[in-house]
């Protein structure tokens, strides 16, 4: 088997962030070794996640935090903001993490081209210091999940309330404002059907995350901050 073979891709739409991250959860668990490796395409609503190496935060602007159980610290997701979940069995495919990591790096330096880069240390593709996509991932029992976020034509600023990945101060960017086209995006989008996230779930597994957004929805009525909200979540 190569990287290209036998991949399903998945284009969601704009989607919840808790209901995406358990239909991954899902996906994984149930997998087996003869499970086809998927490709999820997707943006979700405002939406700032914690790594597992993040602290907690508290952000001005009453959008949520959840806790997510990928790598890295905290970053945005928002409307204009092109995510990847890369839900691939690294151990079949005889891929290492590191080398996963960067072939999914690689994928926005070629879309890019030479002012795109890495960075030593600090995942992601960067142009002249500024970071244009982030990349977050978790691997259990050799089969991973999670992926890339880039930014393409979004609403940076909430980016300004929180340290992009845990750097104060980090510069970000997006590929329009890097005169970066999308010729042929929409041919693209013609060849891949939208499927629902709900399609990805088993019924008790929907039912779970429909009871966790609804706790999600009470919290951000009744508290303050939205960390709260999102310390609801981990319970």
């Amino acid at each position: 088997m190569t990287v290209v073979d036998d991949i399903v891709v998945r284009r969601l739409g704009r989607v919840d962030y808790l209901r995406t991250l358990e239909a991954m959860r899902g996906f994984t668990r149930s997998r087996d070794e003869a499970t086809a490796d998927e490709l999820w395409l997707l943006e979700h609503p405002p939406v700032y996640t914690l790594g597992q190496g993040a602290a907690p935060v508290r952000v001005a602007n009453r959008i949520p935090v959840i806790a997510a159980d990928r790598g890295g610290e905290i970053t945005y997701h928002g409307p204009g903001q092109v995510v990847l979940y890369t839900l691939v069995d690294l151990g079949r495919r005889g891929i290492k993490v590191r080398e996963f990591v960067r072939l999914l790096e690689q994928v926005v330096i070629d879309l890019i081209g030479g002012r795109a880069a890495r960075r030593p240390g600090a995942p992601g593709v960067y142009v002249e210091g500024a970071k244009v996509a982030a990349l977050g991932i978790r691997v259990t029992r050799g089969r991973a999940y999670h992926g890339l976020a880039v930014n393409v034509d979004m609403d940076l600023a909430p980016f300004s309330a929180i340290d992009p990945c845990g750097y104060p101060g980090l510069r970000v960017t997006q590929t329009r404002d890097l005169g970066v086209g999308r010729r042929g995006e929409g041919q693209a989008h013609q060849r891949v059907p939208v499927v629902p996230v709900d399609a990805v779930l088993h019924d008790d597994e929907l039912g779970a995350v429909r009871a966790q957004e609804r706790r999600h929805e009470a919290a951000q009525r009744v508290e303050v901050g939205p960390i709260a909200a999102a310390a609801r979540q981990r319970h």
